[in-house]
């Protein structure tokens, strides 16, 4: 029989002394002690998880059990994803001193379009998206980020209402956004100004710029402007 006294009574602090679990050491540190190394492993690490959920919404997209607009989702997911990997792998080759690779001629409104289509099935606002032809001589990866900045400052900031437009004008190549906000000085400020400094800085690499200016919707009006390439 256990007695009260027994089960009131406190532990004896030096029977727990060799069961009190020391906390591990950064990883860093068990590792290799180089931190350039340990980040490398963990974008690695990232990759891989990354390669899986492509293999598993790849196998959701051509099922046969999913409707066409679940399969749209699924697709746009994939091509999130995907741009992921695209930003790791030049992380990598970044911090290894890799060549960059130099531009190419890319499909502007097919690219843009694809970001806007994306960003519609997520938001509950209303994305409109217009364009036509359009080329520029850009790294993907570097226009992908400067539409999805500008994009994502308008969404965050708009009412109900987006709309994006390709054009080409007297020799340049625009991607136009427009959002029914409170313009610019009224909204928030930190992420959106960040965000149009990453743009102004990927664009001007390739000889373009950013406009900015008030809309008919309202709101802000972006425009990012490339040297237009002819049409292949």
């Amino acid at each position: 029989m256990i007695s009260a006294q027994a089960r009131s009574s406190p532990p004896n602090p030096s029977a727990l002394v060799g069961c009190v679990a020391k906390p591990e050491s950064p990883p860093r540190d068990t590792e290799t002690g180089d931190p350039a190394l340990w980040r490398r492993r963990i974008r690695h690490d990232i990759r891989h998880e990354l390669g899986t959920i492509i293999m598993l919404a790849s196998a959701v997209a051509v099922s046969d059990d999913i409707g066409p607009a679940s399969r749209e989702r699924v697709e746009a997911l994939l091509g999130e994803t995907r741009w992921l990997d695209h930003l790791l792998r030049q992380l990598d080759a970044e911090e290894e001193g890799q060549v960059p690779v130099g531009p190419e001629r890319v499909r502007v409104d097919r690219l843009v379009g694809e970001i806007a289509a994306g960003l519609r099935l997520s938001s509950p606002r209303r994305i409109g998206f217009a364009g036509g032809p359009a080329w520029a001589h850009i790294d993907p990866l570097a226009l992908w980020r400067a539409v999805r900045n500008v994009l994502d400052n308008a969404h965050r900031i708009a009412r109900e209402r987006v709309e994006v437009l390709v054009s080409v004008e007297s020799g340049w190549t625009v991607v136009q956004v427009d959002d029914d906000g409170p313009g610019f000085g009224a909204g928030t400020s930190g992420l959106a100004s960040l965000g149009l400094g990453i743009v102004n800085d990927l664009v001007s690499e390739y000889g373009g710029m950013i406009e900015m200016r008030s809309c008919e919707l309202g709101g802000a009006r972006v425009r990012i402007l490339l040297p237009a390439a002819d049409r292949p």
